[in-house]
């Protein structure tokens, strides 16, 4: 019994070993995508700041717009567009990697699963033979007990005709 729990013990160390790795570089992989995601929010923040500015300008005759100013607003805009379709970009692979790592996780605890129902299995087979043997035990001494008592009884009857025996030799012997 304790060889299997010892075994048990170094299976689920060694695999609980390989899945922390997997884990590991699965969540690095994750990071630096959620990094990458968060620079462009950042990029896309500073551009809206200029966009800003830019909106704020006037260059022109009494402090009107110029066509230059306006095309510096649109361009910034584009530049905008530009970074929330790579925010978008970058997000969906973001979101990718999570449904990955929900599914992995989801076949390795089957997989775990399975092995605990296997280990409950042969714990539950080897208590029964357990529960088995100790009956047999307690059956084997029940029977050694029985088969002491009627040595006992014989050895007790034996000593009885002895001395029976011994009496009546006496009394022959006096007559």
């Amino acid at each position: 019994m304790l060889n299997v729990a010892l075994a048990c013990c170094i299976l689920t160390f060694s695999f609980t070993g390989s899945f922390a790795q997997q884990e590991t570089q699965d969540t690095s992989s994750y990071e630096s995508q959620r990094q990458k995601v968060n620079e462009l929010l950042v990029q896309r923040s500073a551009r809206f700041g200029q966009f800003d500015e830019s909106l704020k300008q006037r260059t022109g005759i009494f402090g009107l717009k110029t066509k230059k100013d306006m095309q510096a607003s649109i361009d910034i805009l584009k530049q905008i567009v530009l970074t929330d379709n790579d925010i978008f970009r970058e997000t969906k692979l973001l979101l990718d990697y999570k449904d990955f790592e929900k599914s992995q996780i989801v076949e390795q605890a089957s997989e775990f699963d399975g092995r605990i129902n296997g280990y409950i299995k042969t714990i539950s087979k080897l208590q029964r033979e357990q529960e088995q043997r100790r009956q047999e035990i307690q059956s084997l001494q029940n029977t050694n007990r029985i088969y002491s008592g009627l040595l006992i009884l014989a050895l007790f009857g034996f000593v009885i005709a002895v001395v029976l025996f011994a009496i009546q030799r006496q009394k022959l012997t006096k007559v």
